[in-house]
């Protein structure tokens, strides 16, 4: 039973499935209506992952598994129009057993309460896979540096802002932009940029707008004047790349299902 929009895997399919939508099947029973099942994956982490647990758990389901093509293409697929898929048409790879195994690998590495046997993994081969390496490596370098206590898109976000004439918009990752970070969506990049500015020694002043909550997310109001036109202009606040932000403020990281939280002492 399904109420909410959204609530159902296949409740942003559009019209196309609504008669299926309706009936609210799961992936195998859907999957098991068809001779084949293409798995078109984008090159990002968060694309990457789900790819990863979708294979591991695809694994236990032999007669679904059997019918997979993988179509992992160097490109976001999801930023083509229709037409330009149809001209562009990446290989597509039948799945094979090699690519069950490394998937479920990498799951249940990345399922541990530490990311230590995310980071071995780096050292194994997982080929058949080939953008999953890039992107083990993107979501170690968001983790906490030694000499900062920030991750990668923060550093970078500090970067173009002490660079100057930087507002929040020009600062936050996507195309066309200069921070190329993509471990994280628009709202988390925010949460990022309001823990930089609000907290007891700010590395950012500047930042009228926030915090980036989920009550701001919903809040179609707030969402439309947090514009490029209506964001004030950001300024460094005084962190570099030569101090230790954990030593001022608190850090909280999610890895997995597990938080990690650091607290300098004097810190509340």
């Amino acid at each position: 039973m399904h109420e909410a929009s959204g609530s159902h895997w296949l409740d942003l399919t559009g019209k196309r499935l609504e008669k299926v939508r309706t009936e609210g099947p799961g992936l195998i029973e859907f999957c098991g209506r068809f001779e084949a099942v293409e798995l078109w994956v984008d090159p990002d982490p968060n694309a990457q992952l789900t790819l990863v647990w979708l294979l591991d758990y695809l694994r236990h389901h032999a007669e679904t598994a059997s019918k997979l093509t993988l179509v992992q293409a160097d490109a976001c697929i999801g930023n083509c129009t229709p037409e330009e898929l149809a001209g562009w048409r990446p290989s597509a790879v039948r799945t094979q057993n090699d690519h069950l195994v490394a998937a479920s690998t990498a799951w249940q590495a990345y399922r541990q309460p530490t990311p230590q046997d995310w980071f071995n993994l780096l050292g194994a081969d997982l080929g058949v896979l080939p953008q999953l390496r890039q992107s083990m490596l993107e979501l170690l370098e968001e983790l906490p540096m030694d000499a900062t206590g920030l991750g990668a898109t923060e550093m970078r976000m500090l970067e173009l802002i002490a660079a100057g004439s930087a507002g929040p918009f020009d600062v936050f990752p996507g195309d066309n932009k200069r921070n190329k970070r993509r471990v994280f969506g628009y709202w988390e990049v925010g949460a990022l940029l309001d823990g930089l500015a609000h907290c007891p020694e700010p590395a950012v002043a500047g930042l009228d707008e926030g915090p980036f909550t989920l009550e701001m997310h919903d809040d179609a109001i707030v969402t439309r004047d947090t514009s490029e036109a209506s964001w004030s202009s950001l300024r460094s606040a005084g962190f570099w790349q030569d101090r230790d932000f954990s030593r001022h403020n608190p850090i909280h990281r999610w890895w997995n299902g597990a938080q990690r939280s650091i607290t300098p002492p004097g810190v509340i």
